[in-house]
Protein backbone atom coordinates (compact mmCIF):
# COMPACT_ATOMS: atom_id res chain seq x y z
CA UNK A 1 0.00 0.00 0.00
CA UNK A 2 2.52 2.47 1.32
CA UNK A 3 5.22 1.98 -1.90
CA UNK A 4 2.26 2.19 -4.28
CA UNK A 5 1.08 6.03 -2.52
CA UNK A 6 4.76 6.98 -2.60
CA UNK A 7 5.37 6.30 -6.16
CA UNK A 8 2.99 9.43 -7.22
CA UNK A 9 2.68 12.92 -5.74
CA UNK A 10 0.46 13.17 -2.68
CA UNK A 11 -2.46 14.91 -3.04
CA UNK A 12 -3.14 17.12 -0.13
CA UNK A 13 -6.60 16.59 1.38
CA UNK A 14 -9.69 18.52 0.51
CA UNK A 15 -10.49 20.06 4.37
CA UNK A 16 -14.18 19.16 4.90
CA UNK A 17 -15.57 20.70 8.31
CA UNK A 18 -17.51 18.01 10.20
CA UNK A 19 -19.76 19.05 13.31
CA UNK A 20 -18.37 17.78 16.58
CA UNK A 21 -22.23 17.16 17.65
CA UNK A 22 -23.04 15.17 14.86
CA UNK A 23 -19.84 12.96 15.73
CA UNK A 24 -20.83 12.91 19.50
CA UNK A 25 -24.31 11.41 18.22
CA UNK A 26 -22.76 9.30 16.04
CA UNK A 27 -20.64 7.33 18.41
CA UNK A 28 -23.60 7.31 21.12
CA UNK A 29 -25.83 5.51 18.49
CA UNK A 30 -25.33 2.13 19.32
CA UNK A 31 -28.63 1.09 18.16
CA UNK A 32 -28.54 -1.76 15.20
CA UNK A 33 -29.31 -0.51 11.72
CA UNK A 34 -31.42 -2.72 8.96
CA UNK A 35 -29.65 -1.14 6.50
CA UNK A 36 -26.13 -3.45 5.25
CA UNK A 37 -23.11 -2.58 6.67
CA UNK A 38 -20.85 -1.53 3.85
CA UNK A 39 -16.77 -2.68 3.70
CA UNK A 40 -14.25 -1.36 1.60
CA UNK A 41 -11.42 -3.15 0.86
CA UNK A 42 -8.34 -3.60 -1.97
CA UNK A 43 -9.91 -4.77 -4.94
CA UNK A 44 -7.85 -8.51 -5.16
CA UNK A 45 -9.00 -8.94 -1.57
CA UNK A 46 -13.01 -8.23 -2.55
CA UNK A 47 -13.82 -12.19 -3.07
CA UNK A 48 -12.14 -13.58 0.01
CA UNK A 49 -12.93 -11.21 2.08
CA UNK A 50 -17.15 -12.10 1.08
CA UNK A 51 -16.34 -15.67 2.49
CA UNK A 52 -15.33 -13.79 5.95
CA UNK A 53 -18.24 -11.73 5.92
CA UNK A 54 -20.13 -14.88 5.55
CA UNK A 55 -18.44 -16.52 8.36
CA UNK A 56 -19.28 -12.90 10.46
CA UNK A 57 -22.99 -13.21 9.47
CA UNK A 58 -23.40 -16.40 10.72
CA UNK A 59 -22.32 -15.10 13.92
CA UNK A 60 -24.27 -11.62 13.58
CA UNK A 61 -27.56 -12.71 11.81
CA UNK A 62 -28.80 -9.49 12.25
CA UNK A 63 -25.89 -7.70 10.25
CA UNK A 64 -25.98 -7.91 6.47
CA UNK A 65 -22.24 -6.97 4.81
CA UNK A 66 -21.47 -5.89 1.50
CA UNK A 67 -18.13 -6.29 0.40
CA UNK A 68 -17.02 -3.72 -1.95
CA UNK A 69 -13.50 -2.43 -3.50
CA UNK A 70 -12.11 0.59 -1.96
CA UNK A 71 -12.67 3.03 -4.90
CA UNK A 72 -9.20 4.37 -5.41
CA UNK A 73 -7.58 2.00 -3.86
CA UNK A 74 -6.89 1.54 0.05
CA UNK A 75 -3.88 3.58 0.24
CA UNK A 76 -6.29 6.85 -0.75
CA UNK A 77 -8.75 5.85 2.01
CA UNK A 78 -8.19 9.43 3.32
CA UNK A 79 -9.20 11.16 0.15
CA UNK A 80 -12.46 9.12 -0.75
CA UNK A 81 -13.93 8.72 2.82
CA UNK A 82 -13.43 12.81 2.91
CA UNK A 83 -14.82 13.60 -0.73
CA UNK A 84 -18.53 12.76 1.16
CA UNK A 85 -17.86 10.77 4.28
CA UNK A 86 -22.09 10.22 4.57
CA UNK A 87 -21.60 8.15 1.10
CA UNK A 88 -18.34 6.34 2.19
CA UNK A 89 -18.17 3.05 3.29
CA UNK A 90 -19.17 2.33 7.22
CA UNK A 91 -16.07 0.39 7.87
CA UNK A 92 -12.88 0.47 5.04
CA UNK A 93 -9.15 -0.81 5.13
CA UNK A 94 -6.41 2.28 5.83
CA UNK A 95 -2.65 2.65 6.49
CA UNK A 96 -2.48 3.72 9.73
CA UNK A 97 -0.20 6.87 8.57
CA UNK A 98 -3.69 8.43 7.23
CA UNK A 99 -5.63 7.68 10.94
CA UNK A 100 -4.16 10.92 12.25
CA UNK A 101 -5.60 13.47 9.99
CA UNK A 102 -8.71 11.29 9.53
CA UNK A 103 -9.45 11.54 13.18
CA UNK A 104 -8.54 15.25 13.35
CA UNK A 105 -11.01 15.88 10.31
CA UNK A 106 -13.97 14.08 12.13
CA UNK A 107 -14.21 11.07 9.71
CA UNK A 108 -12.90 8.63 12.24
CA UNK A 109 -14.05 8.26 16.11
CA UNK A 110 -11.93 6.59 18.47
CA UNK A 111 -12.28 3.17 19.28
CA UNK A 112 -14.51 2.03 22.54
CA UNK A 113 -12.15 1.27 25.88
CA UNK A 114 -12.73 -2.83 25.67
CA UNK A 115 -11.35 -2.70 21.86
CA UNK A 116 -8.58 -0.57 22.64
CA UNK A 117 -7.56 -2.90 25.15
CA UNK A 118 -7.75 -5.53 23.10
CA UNK A 119 -5.93 -4.71 20.99
CA UNK A 120 -3.63 -3.45 23.43
CA UNK A 121 -3.22 -6.68 25.04
CA UNK A 122 -3.04 -9.13 21.74
CA UNK A 123 -1.42 -7.44 18.74
CA UNK A 124 2.44 -6.17 18.99
CA UNK A 125 3.48 -3.07 20.08
CA UNK A 126 4.30 -1.04 17.23
CA UNK A 127 0.47 -2.19 15.84
CA UNK A 128 -0.77 -0.80 18.99
CA UNK A 129 1.08 2.29 19.08
CA UNK A 130 0.44 2.88 14.63
CA UNK A 131 -2.90 2.75 15.81
CA UNK A 132 -2.90 5.80 18.01
CA UNK A 133 -3.05 9.36 17.66
CA UNK A 134 -3.23 11.77 20.72
CA UNK A 135 -3.81 8.84 23.43
CA UNK A 136 -6.56 7.16 21.60
CA UNK A 137 -7.14 3.92 19.39
CA UNK A 138 -8.61 4.95 15.83
CA UNK A 139 -7.83 1.68 14.02
CA UNK A 140 -7.96 -1.76 14.25
CA UNK A 141 -4.44 -3.07 13.10
CA UNK A 142 -4.36 -6.77 10.70
CA UNK A 143 -0.81 -6.62 8.78
CA UNK A 144 2.70 -5.21 9.20
CA UNK A 145 3.82 -3.12 5.66
CA UNK A 146 7.66 -2.95 5.28
CA UNK A 147 10.59 -2.97 3.23
CA UNK A 148 13.24 -6.33 3.62
CA UNK A 149 15.82 -7.81 1.39
CA UNK A 150 14.76 -10.03 -1.33
CA UNK A 151 17.89 -12.06 -3.49
CA UNK A 152 19.00 -14.45 -5.13
CA UNK A 153 20.64 -17.03 -3.01
CA UNK A 154 22.51 -18.65 -5.79
CA UNK A 155 24.42 -15.70 -6.73
CA UNK A 156 24.73 -14.31 -2.62
CA UNK A 157 24.93 -16.03 0.81
CA UNK A 158 23.27 -15.62 4.08
CA UNK A 159 26.68 -14.10 5.00
CA UNK A 160 26.84 -11.70 1.91
CA UNK A 161 23.44 -9.80 3.00
CA UNK A 162 24.16 -8.54 6.54
CA UNK A 163 26.24 -6.18 5.22
CA UNK A 164 26.00 -3.43 2.70
CA UNK A 165 29.10 -2.64 1.88
CA UNK A 166 29.93 -6.69 1.39
CA UNK A 167 26.42 -7.28 -0.69
CA UNK A 168 27.14 -4.40 -3.26
CA UNK A 169 30.85 -5.70 -3.75
CA UNK A 170 29.87 -9.62 -3.92
CA UNK A 171 26.40 -8.71 -6.22
CA UNK A 172 24.14 -5.55 -7.25
CA UNK A 173 21.07 -4.25 -5.35
CA UNK A 174 18.42 -2.40 -7.61
CA UNK A 175 16.58 0.27 -6.33
CA UNK A 176 14.73 3.41 -6.75
CA UNK A 177 16.58 6.94 -4.63
CA UNK A 178 13.50 9.18 -6.06
CA UNK A 179 11.22 6.92 -3.66
CA UNK A 180 11.10 8.31 -0.38
CA UNK A 181 9.84 5.58 1.28
CA UNK A 182 12.54 3.10 0.40
CA UNK A 183 15.46 5.79 0.86
CA UNK A 184 14.66 8.09 3.76
CA UNK A 185 15.36 5.41 6.46
CA UNK A 186 19.11 5.86 6.34
CA UNK A 187 18.40 8.96 7.74
CA UNK A 188 17.05 7.55 10.81
CA UNK A 189 20.21 4.97 10.94
CA UNK A 190 22.53 7.98 10.42
CA UNK A 191 20.37 9.39 14.02
CA UNK A 192 18.25 11.54 13.02
CA UNK A 193 14.30 12.48 13.87
CA UNK A 194 11.30 12.89 11.97
CA UNK A 195 9.13 14.67 13.93
CA UNK A 196 10.55 13.33 16.85
CA UNK A 197 10.51 10.05 18.81
CA UNK A 198 6.86 9.50 18.76
CA UNK A 199 6.11 10.72 15.42
CA UNK A 200 3.71 13.31 16.55
CA UNK A 201 5.93 16.35 17.86
CA UNK A 202 5.51 19.13 14.59
CA UNK A 203 8.84 20.51 16.29
CA UNK A 204 10.61 17.49 16.65
CA UNK A 205 12.72 16.62 13.70
CA UNK A 206 16.22 16.75 13.26
CA UNK A 207 17.27 16.38 9.98
CA UNK A 208 19.00 19.48 9.79
CA UNK A 209 22.12 18.14 11.77
CA UNK A 210 25.59 17.05 10.79
CA UNK A 211 24.04 13.06 11.12
CA UNK A 212 21.48 14.81 8.65
CA UNK A 213 24.32 15.89 6.32
CA UNK A 214 26.16 12.04 7.00
CA UNK A 215 23.17 10.30 5.89
CA UNK A 216 22.74 12.26 2.89
CA UNK A 217 26.80 11.98 1.96
CA UNK A 218 25.50 8.16 2.64
CA UNK A 219 23.01 8.24 -0.42
CA UNK A 220 25.73 10.31 -2.77
CA UNK A 221 28.28 7.93 -2.28
CA UNK A 222 25.78 5.31 -3.92
CA UNK A 223 25.99 6.91 -7.40
CA UNK A 224 29.48 5.84 -7.62
CA UNK A 225 29.07 2.26 -6.03
CA UNK A 226 29.02 -0.34 -8.72
CA UNK A 227 26.86 -2.64 -6.75
CA UNK A 228 24.22 -0.18 -6.75
CA UNK A 229 21.36 0.37 -9.23
CA UNK A 230 19.23 3.22 -9.79
CA UNK A 231 15.64 1.83 -11.19
CA UNK A 232 12.11 2.74 -11.42
CA UNK A 233 11.53 -1.32 -12.06
CA UNK A 234 13.47 -3.08 -9.74
CA UNK A 235 11.67 -6.46 -10.29
CA UNK A 236 12.45 -6.48 -14.35
CA UNK A 237 16.14 -5.87 -13.14
CA UNK A 238 16.15 -8.79 -10.87
CA UNK A 239 14.23 -10.84 -13.68
CA UNK A 240 17.04 -9.73 -16.08
CA UNK A 241 19.64 -11.05 -13.52
CA UNK A 242 20.95 -7.37 -13.98
CA UNK A 243 20.25 -7.34 -10.22
CA UNK A 244 20.79 -10.24 -7.71
CA UNK A 245 18.91 -8.31 -4.52
CA UNK A 246 15.95 -5.40 -4.35
CA UNK A 247 14.50 -3.71 -1.42
CA UNK A 248 10.75 -4.39 -1.51
CA UNK A 249 8.06 -5.70 0.62
CA UNK A 250 5.62 -8.56 1.23
CA UNK A 251 3.27 -7.46 -1.64
CA UNK A 252 5.44 -8.33 -4.11
CA UNK A 253 6.60 -11.60 -2.64
CA UNK A 254 4.38 -13.86 -4.94
CA UNK A 255 5.96 -12.53 -7.92
CA UNK A 256 9.47 -12.69 -6.80
CA UNK A 257 8.92 -16.18 -6.30
CA UNK A 258 7.90 -16.62 -9.88
CA UNK A 259 10.65 -14.24 -10.72
CA UNK A 260 13.82 -16.64 -8.81
CA UNK A 261 11.85 -19.49 -8.52
CA UNK A 262 14.54 -22.27 -6.12
CA UNK A 263 16.91 -19.56 -5.80
CA UNK A 264 14.18 -17.08 -3.79
CA UNK A 265 15.70 -16.26 -0.86
CA UNK A 266 15.05 -12.80 1.86
CA UNK A 267 17.07 -11.32 4.90
CA UNK A 268 16.38 -8.54 7.19
CA UNK A 269 18.10 -5.36 5.73
CA UNK A 270 21.64 -5.15 6.47
CA UNK A 271 24.02 -3.00 8.55
CA UNK A 272 26.43 -0.27 6.79
CA UNK A 273 29.10 2.57 7.55
CA UNK A 274 27.11 6.07 8.07
CA UNK A 275 29.61 9.15 9.34
CA UNK A 276 32.41 6.35 9.83
CA UNK A 277 29.82 4.01 11.96
CA UNK A 278 28.81 0.91 11.36
CA UNK A 279 24.83 1.21 11.81
CA UNK A 280 22.02 -0.79 11.05
CA UNK A 281 19.90 0.09 8.04
CA UNK A 282 15.95 1.08 9.12
CA UNK A 283 12.89 1.17 7.05
CA UNK A 284 9.29 2.92 7.52
CA UNK A 285 6.72 0.68 9.13
CA UNK A 286 3.12 0.75 8.33
CA UNK A 287 0.31 -1.03 10.21
CA UNK A 288 -2.73 -2.04 7.48
CA UNK A 289 -6.00 -1.04 9.35
CA UNK A 290 -9.52 -0.94 9.06
CA UNK A 291 -11.46 1.96 10.84
CA UNK A 292 -15.29 3.15 11.52
CA UNK A 293 -16.55 5.80 9.79
CA UNK A 294 -17.74 8.29 12.21
CA UNK A 295 -21.38 8.79 10.15
CA UNK A 296 -22.09 4.97 10.32
CA UNK A 297 -25.88 4.29 11.02
CA UNK A 298 -24.72 1.21 12.94
CA UNK A 299 -21.34 1.73 14.90
CA UNK A 300 -22.02 -1.45 17.13
CA UNK A 301 -22.12 -3.49 14.11
CA UNK A 302 -19.60 -1.56 12.58
CA UNK A 303 -17.20 -1.93 15.49
CA UNK A 304 -18.22 -6.10 15.78
CA UNK A 305 -17.25 -6.34 12.17
CA UNK A 306 -13.86 -4.69 12.13
CA UNK A 307 -12.60 -6.32 15.74
CA UNK A 308 -13.99 -10.07 14.07
CA UNK A 309 -11.73 -9.16 10.83
CA UNK A 310 -8.95 -8.05 12.36
CA UNK A 311 -9.15 -10.93 14.84
CA UNK A 312 -5.84 -13.89 15.23
CA UNK A 313 -8.15 -15.97 13.17
CA UNK A 314 -8.53 -13.09 10.29
CA UNK A 315 -5.53 -11.98 10.39
CA UNK A 316 -4.57 -16.16 9.93
CA UNK A 317 -6.90 -15.75 6.58
CA UNK A 318 -5.27 -12.51 5.76
CA UNK A 319 -1.63 -14.68 5.85
CA UNK A 320 -2.66 -17.72 4.06
CA UNK A 321 -4.58 -16.03 1.05
CA UNK A 322 -1.88 -13.24 0.91
CA UNK A 323 1.29 -13.13 2.16
CA UNK A 324 1.02 -10.46 4.77
CA UNK A 325 2.37 -11.03 8.21
CA UNK A 326 -0.31 -10.95 11.03
CA UNK A 327 0.39 -8.03 14.27
CA UNK A 328 -1.37 -10.40 17.12
CA UNK A 329 1.12 -12.17 18.90
CA UNK A 330 -0.52 -15.30 19.13
CA UNK A 331 -1.32 -15.56 15.47
CA UNK A 332 2.92 -14.74 14.77
CA UNK A 333 3.32 -17.78 17.37
CA UNK A 334 1.55 -20.35 14.45
CA UNK A 335 3.64 -22.60 13.04
CA UNK A 336 2.20 -21.04 9.30
CA UNK A 337 3.85 -17.83 10.57
CA UNK A 338 7.16 -18.80 12.20
CA UNK A 339 8.00 -21.29 9.18
CA UNK A 340 7.40 -18.25 6.43
CA UNK A 341 10.57 -16.95 5.75
CA UNK A 342 8.45 -14.03 4.27
CA UNK A 343 7.08 -13.42 7.80
CA UNK A 344 9.74 -13.75 9.61
CA UNK A 345 11.76 -11.13 7.48
CA UNK A 346 8.98 -8.92 8.46
CA UNK A 347 8.48 -9.45 11.91
CA UNK A 348 12.50 -9.01 12.61
CA UNK A 349 12.35 -5.72 10.78
CA UNK A 350 9.11 -4.43 12.48
CA UNK A 351 11.83 -4.29 15.36
CA UNK A 352 12.15 -1.06 16.92
CA UNK A 353 16.04 -1.58 16.04
CA UNK A 354 15.45 -2.27 12.19
CA UNK A 355 12.32 0.77 11.71
CA UNK A 356 10.73 3.39 12.30
CA UNK A 357 6.83 3.52 12.07
CA UNK A 358 5.28 6.12 9.69
CA UNK A 359 4.14 9.46 11.28
CA UNK A 360 0.51 10.23 11.15
CA UNK A 361 0.85 14.00 11.05
CA UNK A 362 -0.64 15.91 8.16
CA UNK A 363 2.92 17.65 7.61
CA UNK A 364 3.79 14.33 6.09
CA UNK A 365 2.34 15.25 2.56
CA UNK A 366 4.97 18.54 3.21
CA UNK A 367 7.85 15.90 3.80
CA UNK A 368 7.07 13.67 1.01
CA UNK A 369 6.66 16.26 -1.46
CA UNK A 370 10.29 18.00 -0.73
CA UNK A 371 12.32 15.00 0.33
CA UNK A 372 11.80 12.65 -2.31
CA UNK A 373 13.54 15.44 -5.08
CA UNK A 374 16.02 16.38 -2.21
CA UNK A 375 17.65 12.59 -1.96
CA UNK A 376 17.54 11.72 -5.79
CA UNK A 377 19.12 15.03 -6.52
CA UNK A 378 21.74 14.39 -3.57
CA UNK A 379 22.12 10.97 -5.42
CA UNK A 380 22.39 12.30 -8.71
CA UNK A 381 24.73 14.68 -7.43
CA UNK A 382 22.99 17.65 -8.87
CA UNK A 383 22.30 18.62 -5.28
CA UNK A 384 26.23 19.73 -4.25
CA UNK A 385 27.79 19.01 -0.53
CA UNK A 386 27.96 22.12 0.32
CA UNK A 387 24.19 22.85 -0.07
CA UNK A 388 22.85 19.66 2.24
CA UNK A 389 22.75 21.73 5.09
CA UNK A 390 21.16 24.41 3.88
CA UNK A 391 18.29 21.81 2.15
CA UNK A 392 17.77 19.77 5.09
CA UNK A 393 17.03 23.17 7.20
CA UNK A 394 14.55 24.22 4.74
CA UNK A 395 12.89 20.72 4.60
CA UNK A 396 12.82 20.80 8.32
CA UNK A 397 11.80 23.88 8.39
CA UNK A 398 8.54 23.34 5.80
CA UNK A 399 7.71 19.98 7.55
CA UNK A 400 7.45 22.40 11.32
CA UNK A 401 4.66 24.60 9.96
CA UNK A 402 1.76 24.00 12.11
Amino acid sequence: MWKKLMMVSTVALTAVTLGACGNNQNSKNTSTSNKPLTLWVATDYVPWYKTSVKEFEKKHPNIKVKVMPSPNGTSNAKTDVGKDPTKAADVFAVPHDQLGQMASSGYINPLSPKDAKNIKDNDIDVAYKAASWKGKVYGYPYTSDINFLYYNKSKLSAEDVKDWETLTKKGVVATDFSNAYNIWPIMFSAGTKLFGDNGEDVKGSTMDSQAGVNGLKWVAAQKDNKGVMQTSNALNQLKLDHAQAILDGPWDATNIRRILGKNFAVAPFPKTEVGGKKVQMKAFLGIGCFAINSHTKNPKGAAELASFLTSKEQQLVVHKKTGETPVNKAAEQTAAVKNDEVADAVMTMSQPSHSVIMPKLPQMTTFWNESAPLLSGVYDHKVKPDQYRAKLAKLQKDISKN
